[in-house]
């Protein structure tokens, strides 16, 4: 459909498109999830040929009513926060059932409503696709020229030297890739995004699910969370964190929260991989969690481009999280996944990309070009202590940088900055 004509937008081409195109060839209906502003009602009426918004008063209505007439139009349909009227899912499962062909359906939703036993999974119908803000790629900030697909398989860039200096990374990690946010300046995302995390603080949790909260408390929670982004963090961590706010508060009240934020698309929990190992050593469990956007990160913690042209210890978590975010884009088009790797002797992979047919990347994230060798020596010694005998030697061992240069080391480890790294 033209975007231009319902929402008075051009779409912008986002990486998820060959994705989603490729799973309406497959399933019935496809799930587009992701924080709220995301792009996903652009991405779902790029896909679809009719369409109809949920957020709209009359048609919930009408979904009450007579939830056969919001179903009908030319196929696939869009049905645009879907979420706020639970009730179609089990009609868009039936309508499935009786199409003669896949692709009958896009739904997209900014949150994920509670489980309910009357609803049908879905299984064998639906096929859910997860859409985050815009990369560094999506929203120009990088050329694309090294593309991840190619060096997982093989491929190995051309020597080029970078342009970028520090200001310039800790500019583009103040702008934001919500899409509507995408040209600010970073002062002016700075006081959007805080408006947004009101918004999620006091009305999205609220229409997600019944819970007492306090907005301060949340609001230090995510504050909390993006000071240990791209790090492991326990629940006792983050309850000692919000004693200023909720001296009384437990772990268990604070694991819910998180469960809230996620089901908002507000935090991504990283997993760690589990994969055996050489030595005697034990594999750390915990996950990692970033806010959905590295921007957000920044406005939570209050910083700003002074800041992290003062603070390289912050900018480099931060940076991390970038570099993670893109990399969960790029890998999921590949079918893939992403983990985190760290042991009991502190070896660790700040990001394993784990790829069909058993095929898995090994990548470490350094802020300047000086840190390149020794991000290069950490992979190596990391992946010692991995029992390749039984997943296989990493199809690429790769460092990304804020600063540095692209090329291939001597040691075949590859090194680019992620203002060149694309799908």
């Amino acid at each position: 459909m033209d975007t231009r004509e319902i929402l008075g937008h051009d779409y912008l081409p986002r990486v998820i498109d060959t994705q989603l195109d490729r799973l309406l060839d497959i399933g019935g209906a496809v799930v587009i999830e992701g924080p709220r502003a995301c792009g996903k009602t652009m991405t779902g009426l790029n896909s679809a040929r009719s369409c109809a918004f949920l957020d709209d008063d009359a048609t919930r209505r009408l979904a009450d009513l007579a939830p056969d007439a919001v179903l009908d139009g030319d196929r696939p349909r869009l049905l645009d926060e879907w979420q706020l009227a639970p009730q179609l899912w089990n009609q868009v499962r039936r309508a499935v059932d009786s199409a003669p062909r896949p692709g009958a359906f896009i739904l997209t939703g900014s949150a994920v409503p509670s489980d309910d036993a009357t609803r049908h999974t879905g299984a064998g119908r639906f096929l859910r696709i997860r859409q985050r803000t815009m990369t560094w790629f999506e929203r120009g900030a990088s050329t694309g020229t090294v593309s991840l697909r190619a060096l997982i398989n093989g491929e190995r860039p051309t020597a080029s030297a970078t342009t970028h200096s520090y200001h310039d990374i800790a500019n583009a990690l103040a702008r934001t890739g919500f899409p509507a946010l995408s040209k600010l300046a970073p002062e002016a995302t700075a006081i959007s995004l805080s408006g947004y995390l009101d918004d999620v603080v006091r009305a999205d949790l609220g229409r997600l699910a019944r819970t007492r909260h306090e907005p301060v408390v949340v609001r230090a929670l995510i504050q909390a969370l993006a000071r240990a982004t791209a790090t492991e963090v326990s629940w006792r961590t983050l309850t000692r964190d919000l004693q200023h706010v909720a001296p009384d508060i437990r772990p268990e009240t604070l694991a819910r929260y998180v469960e809230l934020l996620e089901r908002l698309f507000i935090v991504e929990r990283v997993p760690a991989w589990a994969v055996g190992l050489r030595s005697r050593a034990r594999l750390r469990t915990a996950p990692k969690f970033h806010l959905a956007d590295p921007a957000l990160a920044l406005t939570a913690l209050e910083a700003d481009v002074a800041r992290l042209e003062t603070d390289p210890e912050t900018t480099g978590f931060i940076f991390e999280s970038a570099v993670v975010h893109d990399l969960l884009v790029f890998t999921e088009a590949l079918d893939g996944r992403v983990h985190h790797y760290r042991d009991s002797n502190g070896h660790e992979i700040d990001a394993v990309l784990t790829l069909p047919g058993g095929r898995w990347a090994a990548v470490e994230v350094k802020l300047g070009a000086t840190q390149i060798e020794k991000g290069a020596r950490s992979l190596a010694r990391a992946v010692q202590q991995i029992d390749t005998s039984v997943v296989g030697e990493p199809a690429l061992r790769l460092v990304v940088t804020g600063t540095g240069p692209t090329a291939t080391l001597a040691d075949g480890t590859v090194t680019c900055p992620l203002s060149v790294l694309g799908p």
